[in-house]
């Protein structure tokens, strides 16, 4: 699953990010804040996260 966030704005050493939800969907993180050192001037981040494996029982 690939989650999608656009800068919302900056405080003194992060950048805010918004999630921008698949339509119909609730968000999975919601806000992420990220260090400027590391964010730089990107407009968007996206996350990638594994789908869980189903366990056998």
């Amino acid at each position: 699953m690939k989650i999608v966030f656009e800068k919302e704005k900056e405080t003194k050493n992060t950048i805010k990010y918004a999630e921008k939800p698949n339509p119909g969907k609730p968000p999975v993180i919601g806000t992420l804040y990220v260090q400027k050192w590391f964010a730089s001037d990107r407009e968007t981040i996206e996350i990638e996260i594994p789908e869980a494996e189903e366990s056998e029982s």
